[in-house]
């Protein structure tokens, strides 16, 4: 490779600051290089999140392929008392039914989950946002039914179904339901301090078939493989590939994300979770992939894999590895969060022992000041070599005053004007 993919990932780590990120590269078709960054563990186990649903959709196509079902099979065929009865398997498949994209209730990821009859129960079919085929509208809810379809058609769970039928043959044995050790405690990143909270890691129940799995970098690399190749115990590379065509109106295909790099074609899907990103994707005609897992809520953009891990060129500046906050000093804590200046809105964040000044539009340049004998003195920017001084109403730096609501030019200024 032309350039150090661990590099790249340490990148991916301190950007996005992911308490621990692991990622590997395939080249045809083989795993070529793995790596891991912050408290990444290789041989950890990470949630999936909409992975999952890749899964789901290989068990359809099982069932397809043998002639159990037809892709323009109502879902009502299989489960009679859904409210969405008329929805095709295929509109499912592609996100394009026109249910609403989340279950009726509390948030199912972060909620202990219910059993099939009570979600059926619950989503009686009103809650519809769109005519069938009549746009692209994902929907989370849509594979717990496809998942439900599976396990009827099959007489057993949707977890027996897709771990004997998909995994096993596929030696996917750290692709599991529950979390198996060594397996990483995900957490969600305080954007102003740095800080880590730990996020619930809830057995989702009957939503389980839209994104309940765990696994690892080789196990992904393996699902990325067998996306390329397929396997004669579970899919044939022809059906793989009538997968992956895009299925109008929608530009995915049927239970596949695509993606374009470099006048290439990937397929494969991201995934989120609670604590948890992660993506796999992989070119299928040459069989390079790129898959990677983190241990955050967000941080990371699985959508830009292939143009980070797979790109020839490389331009981005080695950065110093992000270090969650374990205590923001007390100087600070006043100045953590949205700040104005006149009307520019302005982030003020704790980072690796720094406060970092930046505007909403996510450019690189601001100030950053360090805390020296309980002030904070500019380092870099505009106000290098300034103190920042923290009052009760305001921040104030060489004039320039910072306010919590945008400046009212018929009030009087705090500090001095708020414009150079």
């Amino acid at each position: 490779m032309s350039v150090d993919p661990q590099r790249r990932l340490e990148t991916v780590q301190a950007r996005g600051r992911l308490p621990g990120v692991v990622a590997g590269v395939l080249r045809d078709g083989e795993l070529a290089w793995s790596g891991a960054a912050g408290t990444g563990d290789l041989d950890a186990q990470y949630r999936v999140g909409s992975i999952t649903k890749t899964v789901t959709a290989v068990a359809v196509f099982q069932l397809r392929d043998e002639g159990r079902l037809d892709l323009d099979d109502r879902i009502g065929r299989f489960l009679p008392e859904t409210g969405y009865a008329d929805a095709t398997l295929r509109s499912l498949l592609s996100h394009t039914s026109g249910m609403q994209s989340e279950p009726v209730g509390s948030w199912w990821e972060r909620s202990p989950g219910v059993d099939v009859a009570t979600l059926l129960a619950v989503n009686d079919g009103s809650g519809a946002v769109a005519a069938p085929g009549e746009y692209f509208h994902y929907s989370n809810l849509g594979y717990a039914l496809l998942g439900e379809a599976v396990a009827r058609l099959r007489g057993r769970s949707w977890w027996e179904v897709v771990r004997d039928r998909v995994l096993a043959p596929l030696g996917m044995a750290r692709t599991t339901y529950h979390p198996e050790p060594p397996a990483a405690q995900g957490y969600s990143v305080d954007h102003f301090a740095g800080t880590l909270t730990e996020e619930p890691h809830q057995d989702t129940g009957a939503m389980a078939p839209a994104g309940q799995l765990w696994s690892t970098v080789a196990d992904l690399a393996r699902w990325a493989r067998f996306l390329a190749e397929g396997h004669p115990d579970v899919l044939s590379p022809e059906t793989l590939r009538e997968m992956a065509r895009p299925a109008p109106p929608a530009t995915d295909g049927l239970g596949l994300q695509r993606l374009t790099h470099d006048r290439r074609v990937l397929v494969g899907h991201g995934g989120t979770m609670p604590g948890f990103r992660a993506g796999v994707f992989v070119d299928t005609e040459r069989g390079d992939g790129v898959v990677a897992l983190c241990n955050a809520t967000a941080g990371l953009d699985y959508e830009s894999l292939p143009r980070l891990f797979l790109a020839d060129h490389w331009g981005a500046p080695r950065l110093p590895p992000w270090v969650p906050t374990t205590e923001v000093p007390e100087p600070v804590r006043p100045t953590l969060g949205l700040w104005f200046w006149g009307h520019t809105a302005l982030s003020l964040r704790w980072h690796n022992e720094r406060l970092e000044v930046r505007g909403l539009e996510g450019a690189d340049d601001g100030d950053v000041f360090e805390l020296r004998d309980g002030a904070l003195v500019g380092v870099s920017g505009y106000h290098r070599g300034e103190v920042l001084h923290v009052h009760p109403t305001h921040l104030e730096c060489a004039t320039f005053v910072y306010t919590r609501t945008p400046y009212d030019p018929r009030a009087p200024i705090p500090g001095g004007p708020p414009a150079r």
